[in-house]
């Protein structure tokens, strides 16, 4: 609410706007409220090794810590999902698990199944069948590496997707897995459904390589080290790598990427990995190189004093930033109201910086949390003059062989059938040879549930690839052809 102008007289009257902002204080969830956890102390609580060794990882360890306050109906469906469409293995840290129904007191079992069944981070963190979709789980372009990440390695784990950044996967694991991870073809345990891809080099190999590349490449300045998530990379391996890539002179932009800040705030508060830390960010800061950690944090209830503690710990290191990539998720945070509450929480509250807000990728059995680029556009246009700019996110359509654009740069939109167009202004490192890269359109999809009636229809009745690609091209140029007749007819009505 904003108090307007007052005239002589009167008093200021209140202006009332889509959005009120009003400060919360940072909680941390009370874990006793688990029957699992009725008796595990702060002391335990605060421990990172005893939040790993109590990692929920299939249906049995929930029911251990939830018990009877679910019914056997959620666990049913849990397991029904792990054993036909989740992509990626259970693993959640207490921590997380914690943050979910936060303030549900009553133990009646309904009420935890119907809190849980609701939950946000619940939906994207321990994904049951009954949340998929059943007309369309996958959309018909969905695709394991659905950004290519593996067919542009330049050595293994390396990749060289952008002309002076890249990508540093040094190992396939996280503390935690996320449902919807873009990586779901390399990271993690295989499911079912999937059969991961393996490292076949041994990490020191591996690491060896990716160094050697980026000495002989100095067009490469900024490094992303990922994996998985470098909270897995015993502290000692971790800071060895970033002492011998700030040997590297070329380099200028290091970011640490790590979810685990958010969903294992305990390791990063551990002494080892603060004095570390500290050792590593002097010595960027005397080289002149940006050293930031990215997190991964998606809705407002996962911010808790512990989250807040670890960006404040590294910030304290003496690392530049901790900013946030999060992912745009249905039923998670694709609304103005959830995506301005955990951006405020982040900014005002953690000190964590609202980067990005990536729109979920088109990896299989994922079409439950996609959203169209135009329900993106909407919420970029919703949030914007509520932040301070430098913290107002930017939500980005990650396009595949195009890479990472704010969702207002496509070049052309068919909203009909939910495909849009995209151009790019480099190559990446498969397209030397293709005299065509730069100047070719790029499709990108929606979700097909989300576009008209004709628009389903199409898709369905559409027999293959080839045909999808050839009718869609022929429907934007139609689309095209008619923006551009209205366009001329406008400008002869002006004149």
């Amino acid at each position: 609410m904003v108090i307007g102008r007052a005239h002589d007289g009167e008093q200021p009257t209140a202006i009332e706007q889509p959005y009120q902002y009003r400060r919360r204080t940072l909680v941390e969830p009370d874990w006793t409220r688990f029957p699992g956890w009725a008796d595990v102390t702060a002391e335990q609580w605060s421990s990172a090794q005893w939040q790993r060794v109590n990692c929920v990882k299939n249906v049995g360890q929930l029911r251990e810590v939830v018990g009877d306050r679910l019914h056997e109906s959620f666990y049913e469906d849990l397991a029904a999902d792990m054993a036909n469409s989740a992509t990626m293995s259970m693993l959640l840290p207490p921590q997380m698990l914690n943050t979910m129904v936060p303030e549900l007191d009553d133990t009646a079992p309904g009420s935890w199944t119907d809190a849980l069944a609701a939950d946000p981070i619940r939906r994207y963190m321990l994904p049951v069948a009954s949340d998929r979709r059943t007309d369309w789980p996958s959309h018909p372009f969905a695709a394991r590496d659905s950004l290519h990440e593996h067919d542009m390695w330049a050595v293994e784990g390396l990749t060289h997707r952008y002309p002076t950044k890249v990508l540093a996967e040094l190992l396939s694991t996280c503390p935690q897995y996320c449902g919807h991870c873009t990586r779901m073809d390399l990271v993690g345990n295989s499911t079912p459904t999937v059969d991961k891809r393996r490292l076949s080099l041994k990490p020191v190999d591996r690491q060896s390589a990716i160094l050697d590349y980026l000495r002989e490449h100095p067009g490469v300045r900024d490094v992303v080290v990922s994996g998985g998530d470098v909270a897995n990379l015993p502290w000692k391996h971790l800071e060895s790598f970033l002492d011998r890539l700030l040997d590297i002179e070329t380099i200028r932009d290091v970011r640490l990427a790590t979810k685990a800040l958010m969903g294992l705030p305990q390791h990063w508060l551990q002494d080892e990995i603060v004095e570390g830390m500290g050792r590593v960010a002097k010595r960027a800061a005397g080289q002149g190189v940006n050293l930031a950690i990215h997190t991964h944090i998606n809705h407002v209830n996962s911010v808790t004093p512990a989250v807040a503690a670890a960006a404040a710990a590294m910030l304290d290191a003496g690392v530049r930033d901790v900013r946030n990539q999060g992912v745009l998720m249905r039923g998670v945070n694709d609304t103005p109201e959830a995506l301005l509450d955990l951006c405020f929480a982040m900014q005002g509250e953690a000190n964590i910086l609202p980067y990005y807000f990536y729109m979920c990728d088109m990896i299989p059995n994922a079409e439950h949390w996609r959203t169209s680029v135009a329900q993106a556009q909407d919420l970029q246009t919703a949030i914007m003059g509520y932040l301070p700019g430098y913290a107002t996110p930017r939500i980005i359509c990650d396009v595949p062989m195009v890479g990472k654009r704010w969702v207002h740069q496509l070049s052309e939109y068919d909203r009909e059938l939910g495909i849009s167009y995209w151009t790019k202004n480099y190559r990446t490192s498969i397209e030397a040879e293709d005299p065509d890269a730069l100047t070719r359109r790029y499709p990108f999809y929606d979700p097909i549930d989300t576009l008209p009636k004709a628009g389903q229809e199409w898709w369905r009745n559409m027999k293959s690839p080839e045909r999808v690609r050839a009718d869609g091209d022929e429907a934007a140029a139609r689309s095209r052809e008619a923006s551009e007749r209205q366009a001329s007819s406008s400008a002869d009505a002006g004149a």
